[in-house]
């Protein structure tokens, strides 16, 4: 009973995050990538403000692993995204009812709470310069409230980006 309380728990736990999902060209050699740059037109479905985060995110990371922004790079960085509004899933039940004898009659319903939500979905392909082709591609899902400050933004984008570069470069197995 204690180990399927444990995986329940688990379970709740991980649904509640942001997915990743990963593909990559295991031909390449991601051990000569050391500089990037931005591909030149990106159309990513974002606003100014939230490209400028995105792309600080993105250099901090790349930052922290030993990689520099070039001139001449060696990769170039594309991302975009796709965006759904979700209404809050989260009510407040509200009812009324009465009734004499064998009759009942009652009326409820249920007042959303928590605001809307944008279900983000953000793509970001790494493209080898030398070969002109896409050598690795990542996928991140995750929720981002309509009405969020730009500093909640910021925090936002930085981990959503920390987590869809948790594992790029790939390790060679």
């Amino acid at each position: 009973m204690r180990l399927l309380s444990l995986i329940f728990w688990a379970f709740c736990l991980l649904s509640c995050g942001s997915a990743a999902v990963v593909d990559y060209d295991r031909a390449a050699d991601f051990g000569q990538l050391d500089s990037y740059d931005y591909y030149p037109q990106i159309d990513s479905g974002l606003t100014e403000f939230d490209n400028r985060r995105l792309i600080r995110a993105i250099d901090s990371v790349l930052e922290t692993r030993g990689m520099s922004q070039s001139i001449r790079p060696e990769f170039l960085i594309n991302f975009y995204t796709e965006d759904y509004v979700t209404e809050s899933n989260t009510t407040i039940g509200v009812g009324i009812g009465g009734g004499s004898g064998n009759v009942g009659y009652g009326v409820s319903g249920g007042i959303p709470v928590g605001g809307n939500q944008i279900r983000q979905l953000l793509t970001v392909d790494i493209i080898d310069v030398r070969k002109d082709a896409l050598i690795w591609q990542g996928v991140i899902a995750a929720d981002l409230k309509t009405n969020s400050s730009p500093e909640k933004k910021e925090v936002y984008y930085r981990e959503t980006i920390t987590k869809l570069l948790a594992d790029f470069p790939p390790k060679e197995d």
